[in-house]
């Protein structure tokens, strides 16, 4: 199998909480049904985890073939290698423009953050922001 399988519970097309329209909910649960065709593993049926599914040793746990670094502050951003993954951690907008600013600066790609984007919007917001105030 060359494209890695979603493991996705047989009837999540049709719940929204198993996961209709909602990616987060997508999760796969064993079959259990006495008449599953997916738990009989038959043809045309969503595949179940097994043994043969795992992946590449060298390219697992791994984003754009780097290894991930959770960064929460700009010195974590800093002692970071270049080897690494950056990937922002849960934090508020404040510490998040310092960073995709140190970040811009140090000409380092953050996955989970369009740094160029971000900033433009932010600084946006600011600027209608201190004219409301002026008004």
């Amino acid at each position: 199998m060359t494209a890695r399988s979603r493991f996705l519970r047989r009837t999540w097309k049709r719940f929204s909480k198993l996961g209709r329209g909602r990616k987060k909910k997508q999760k796969w649960n064993s079959p259990k049904g006495r008449h599953s065709k997916t738990r009989e593993k038959r043809g045309g049926y969503p595949v179940s985890v097994s043994i043969g599914y795992k992946g590449n040793n060298e390219k697992r746990n791994k984003i754009a073939g780097k290894s991930p670094a959770l960064v929460h502050n700009i010195r974590e951003l800093e002692n970071v290698k270049d080897e690494k993954a950056i990937i922002l951690g849960k934090i508020g907008k404040k510490k998040k423009m310092e960073i995709a600013k140190k970040a811009k600066e140090m000409k380092i790609n953050i996955q989970n953050l369009n740094v160029k984007k971000f900033l433009k919007r932010t600084e946006k917001k600011a600027e209608n922001k201190t004219m409301e105030e002026k008004k």
